[in-house]
């Protein structure tokens, strides 16, 4: 039973992540703000706020900001060409999944209490859904390349508190509710364990390319990132 699970895990993970998401979207469509988003409003905005915490926090949110990423995948680039193009094409995928989304649903982010200013909709959130599929995939390649344990659980511990914390950050500035940011997060998982079971059979079609080919690939990644 055990082995059958740990063979499947991925499915698993990408069926329970996908219908959370469908939950919490069912939710946001039956109320503009559910239980839950008023729970985590009287935590984060009305207990928690103080200057020191939004200077914090607004630090934090950065991270999430796509020059962060491209600055990361650029750093990659220079370690490992191939991971570095699967990172920035990652990152253009999730993008669009987001930006689909957003049109779909239409909810308009909440109003009156931002500490930033942010345009377009509100569900699901741009930088949890981002952040988790970008550092999520950096867990990923952490888990299958270091060797050395210690160092490979304390970095992954430290990514997954990123991602948390920029989720929470998301919802002291006041644009997002805890909806967004859950649907953000529980969409790019489902989305990550479609993403990394793909790249084995990308590596099986790709192995022969050269180093120029793949930073020919790797520059229209980035470009298509910042158009």
């Amino acid at each position: 039973m055990k082995a059958k699970i740990n063979k499947n895990k991925k499915i698993i993970l990408f069926t329970i992540s996908l219908l959370v998401f469908f939950l919490i979207l069912i939710d946001v469509f039956r109320s503009d703000v559910t239980r839950y988003d008023n729970w985590a409003y009287s935590i984060f905005v009305e207990n928690l706020r103080n200057d020191s915490m939004t200077t914090i926090m607004k630090i934090i949110t950065e991270f999430g900001n796509v020059f962060i990423m491209l600055f990361i995948i650029i750093l990659l680039f220079f370690k490992d060409k191939k991971q570095s193009l699967y990172a920035s094409v990652n990152m253009c995928l999730i993008f669009i999944i987001n930006s689909i989304v957003k049109v779909i649903v239409q909810r308009p982010r909440p109003s009156g209490y931002n500490l930033i200013n942010e345009s377009n909709f509100s569900f699901p959130s741009g930088h949890s859904m981002v952040s988790t599929a970008f550092y999520g995939f950096l867990i990923y390649l952490i888990y299958k390349n270091v060797k050395n344990k210690k160092i490979k659980y304390t970095l992954i511990s430290l990514l997954f508190i990123l991602i948390m914390l920029i989720c929470i950050s998301r919802i002291y500035l006041g644009v997002h509710y805890l909806s967004d940011t859950l649907a953000g997060f529980f969409l790019s998982i489902s989305y990550l364990m479609v993403f990394v079971s793909v790249i084995p059979i990308l590596e099986k079609n790709i192995k022969s390319k050269s180093n120029k080919e793949w930073s020919i690939l790797w520059m229209k990644s980035i470009v298509a990132i910042l158009i």
